[in-house]
């Protein structure tokens, strides 16, 4: 199989897994709503950091591109 080819099943089935924990993880990992999240909301303003929520995806990625370039290479 052509390389193009397996790396577009593999972010197909990566799609298909973040598709399925966000629809039904959520309710047991608060993604989005984890300590270490600043939110600051005033009268007319609001801001969010999900600064903890991108450490752990980034993790995650990571993991996975690392276990694609150990497959695949």
């Amino acid at each position: 199989m052509d390389q193009f080819a397996k790396t577009i099943i593999i972010g197909g089935i990566v799609l298909i897994i973040i598709g399925v924990f966000w629809q039904y993880g959520s309710k047991y990992i608060p993604l989005g709503k984890l300590p270490g999240d600043i939110a600051i909301e005033k009268e007319n303003f609001s801001m969010y950091f999900p600064i903890t929520t991108m450490i752990i995806l980034s993790i995650i990625f990571s993991i996975f591109y690392v276990i694609y370039k150990l497959i695949f290479h």
